[in-house]
């Protein structure tokens, strides 16, 4: 999707004061046994439910498939009160779970006792940065049964619990969901053997329950991403870039097996975002004769001086028949066809294990506070709902609809309905899957459409820039474009620092943190008749812009200066690349989860600090570009006390509060918050966002080719891609 840069005219005008560029951005966390974060709690929820329109379900995705379940309006400060609200997590763990017990096994559910008991705000203190699940997680057999889920309906009864959250998978959600609707009948049973009262029947008389998927194999259908599955990326991606480099020293071809259950989300991420050679997927088994394929691709990629070959095997990948494809399987194939030296890898539980990235912390976080609110305002006719995220927006939708879809996919799966199971994950998957297969091939096209796209960097360098450059770069010479390297941001441009971009080139730039084209906060208004003669002397016929707010205004200049240089009558695209987030009209940034992840780790080891230290808090501070995102998400992941941004202004009075009974620490992050390896999600984001530019460009240029020229002078001809 674009966003005409015309449309922010007046706002970018507005904004041209603000370049300069690092703007002031707080956090502060202190440890105290004292309800502080209780207002800003209770704001949060009714900002959310002032924001709720009073219908009750709303269509959501497909047409018939998915309904998106709409809060009523309640007063968020009395809608609380006298309520009981009962959270378990169950089946497998994954990180991320207790951001989401925070914010809100069967197996205790069924034995009761000890196994339930009282949460206080001071409890899930100090647990954000846990892996697993601290209130433990487990396949219950018991639950099963009849008299299983009879004993856990006493123990809710005893304690007057009539709401239950489940984190899970959809299995858990799937046993919830059967408990609810038996709730009445199990109610009758325990009556009539004398285990509860009536009184206390009536007044459990209705259950309640909320969903949140909790699994890193992000199977779940209705749900862009579960609660888990970021972090089990981070876990991946960290071994492939870790075997990459013994690989590439002993020219070895490696297959790694990653988990997924039956579900390739994993290793479709992985395999775009490494720059792996090849995919096995459940969804989308290989066709006859694959091996002759693959042995090709190999060999082709040796061929071209690559040193190593990385083939990523999803957990329950088949051939067309059915068969199991294993990793010994493909190693003897490797072998005795190439003759390689081939290891393999299970990555195993080691996904499951380990610190929560920062955006399953707020995932979890965000989903705790939506599902405590959806128990809140449920009313005997309201259906189970599951939390999902659509989008950047958490929603609710219909539990067993979604379990339902879910089990659609492997049906089609097991009834060869391959293309229709891929759909059936969502819209998600299927781009995730048409990218990598859109960057998969080995030798590119050789048909030219004589179209020269320049490609730039500017503002300040963050991770998930090469990837953007990468996936521009390959997807423009397979659509049969030259594409140009335009160094050092628009003086580059300006002095002509450019030079034609190969396909072999980027090979490995996915990876790599920075910019490796370099980049300048330097803005064109200055530039613009060199700008213009460079355009004319390479042949430019349109212009991709990967950079931050300096890109935004630099495209603006351009739209000002096409009165006076009639060379900059081009397409032009700017894709958001800033650790700020502060792009006027879009929701991400490719670097930011980069820098709010540095942010995260940094923050943990101070906790540490802060934690072994009496009254002591601390100050830190972040990037932004008089943008709070990534103040406000980084006190989010990582349980801060409060948050300062420039949208919201403070008072000195806000921070006396303390005087005198305190002592403070400050830590300024700095430029760290630009550097480092990509994330899994800023390799992924680039990486679509590369490719969905180009596309985009060879469109508009269609769209702007008249009389055997390129003449673009239209308002949507300049563009930010959101």
């Amino acid at each position: 999707m674009g966003v005409c840069l015309v449309d922010f005219l007046v706002f970018g005008v507005h904004l041209l004061s603000w370049i300069p560029l690092i703007g002031l951005a707080v956090f502060i966390w202190h440890y105290t046994r004292t309800n502080t974060h209780y207002g800003s709690a209770v704001n949060e929820a009714k900002h959310i439910s002032e924001n709720s329109t009073n219908s009750d379900i709303t269509q959501h995705g497909a047409p018939g498939r998915f309904f998106t379940i709409q809060p009523a309006h309640m007063d968020p400060t009395k809608m609380g009160v006298g309520k009981a609200i009962a959270v378990l997590t169950s089946g497998r763990d994954a990180q991320g779970m207790n951001a989401a017990v925070r914010a809100v096994g069967y197996q205790g559910l069924v034995d009761g006792g000890d196994h339930i008991c009282p949460a206080t705000w001071e409890s899930v203190s100090m647990m954000l940065q846990l892996g697993g699940t601290v209130i433990g997680s487990a396949r219950c057999q018991d639950f099963r049964t009849k008299e299983g889920r009879t004993r856990a309906a006493c123990n809710l009864v005893k304690l007057g619990i009539t709401n239950l959250c489940v984190i899970g998978g959809d299995g858990s959600l799937t046993g919830a969901d059967q408990f609810r609707s038996e709730w009445s009948e199990l109610l009758q049973v325990l009556l009539k053997a004398g285990k509860i009262t009536g009184e206390e029947a009536k007044r459990s008389s209705h259950l309640n329950i909320v969903g949140m998927v909790g699994s890193i194999d992000n199977d779940f259908c209705g749900t862009d991403m579960t609660i888990g599955t970021d972090s089990a990326l981070h876990r991946i991606m960290e071994v492939v870039d870790a075997i990459a480099t013994t690989a590439q020293s002993h020219q070895r071809a490696f297959i790694l097996e990653v988990m997924g259950w039956h579900c390739g989300y994993l290793a479709i991420i992985t395999v775009a975002r490494s720059g792996a050679d090849w995919v096995f997927i459940p969804e989308m088994p290989p066709e006859e004769g694959w091996e002759d394929h693959l042995c090709r691709r190999l060999a082709n990629q040796r061929s071209l001086g690559y040193r190593l070959n990385i083939i990523i095997l999803a957990e329950g990948a088949t051939d067309r028949c059915g068969k199991p494809i294993t990793c010994d399987m493909v190693k003897n194939l490797v072998t005795k066809e190439l003759g390689f030296d081939t290891r393999t890898t299970i990555l195993g539980h080691v996904q499951r294990g380990g610190t929560p990235s920062a955006f399953d912390r707020i995932l979890g976080s965000r989903m705790g506070v939506e599902a405590v609110m959806a128990l809140l305002e449920a009313t005997p006719d309201t259906p189970a709902c599951v939390v999902s995220l659509s989008g950047n927006q958490a929603i609710r939708l219909p539990l067993m609809e979604c379990v339902q879809v879910t089990k659609d996919v492997t049906k089609a799966m097991a009834e060869g309905r391959f293309e229709e199971a891929v759909k059936l994950r969502g819209m998600s998957f299927e781009n995730n899957w048409n990218t990598y297969k859109l960057l998969a091939h080995v030798n590119p096209g050789e048909v030219k459409s004589n179209i020269n796209i320049g490609l730039m960097n500017t503002g300040a360098p963050c991770a998930g820039m090469n990837a953007a450059v990468r996936s521009a770069v390959r997807t423009g010479i397979l659509q049969g474009h030259q594409m140009l390297a335009v160094h050092d941001g628009f003086e580059g441009l300006a002095y002509g620092n450019i030079e034609p971009i190969t396909w072999s080139t980027v090979g490995d730039w996915t990876g790599q943190g920075g910019s490796n084209l370099g980049t300048k906060r330097t803005l064109p208004a200055s530039l613009m008749e060199e700008i213009s003669l460079n355009i004319t002397k390479f042949n430019i016929h349109a212009l991709i812009i990967i950079g931050g707010f300096e890109g935004f205004v630099g495209g603006l200049e351009i739209v000002i200066g096409r009165e006076r240089y009639e060379e900059l009558c081009i397409p032009i695209l700017i894709i958001p690349a800033t650790v700020s987030n502060n792009v006027p009209g879009s929701e991400f940034s490719i670097g930011a989860d980069t820098a709010l992840n540095t942010i995260t780790a940094t923050c943990d080891r101070i906790k540490e600090s802060s934690a072994g230290t009496k009254r002591r808090v601390f100050i830190i501070e972040t990037m932004g570009g008089y943008c709070g995102y990534l103040a406000t998400m980084a006190g989010l992941a990582a349980g801060a006390d409060a948050a300062y941004i420039y949208e919201e202004p403070f008072r000195i009075r806000d921070l006396k509060e303390g005087q005198g009974v305190f002592d403070c620490r400050k830590n300024v992050l700095g430029h760290m918050q630009q550097g480092g390896t990509p994330t899994p999600f800023d390799r992924c984001f680039g990486t679509k966002m590369g490719a969905k530019a180009v596309l985009w460009v060879t469109d508009k240029l269609k769209e702007c080719y008249r009389h055997g020229r390129i003449f673009a002078n239209a308002p949507d001809s300049v563009c930010v891609l959101v």
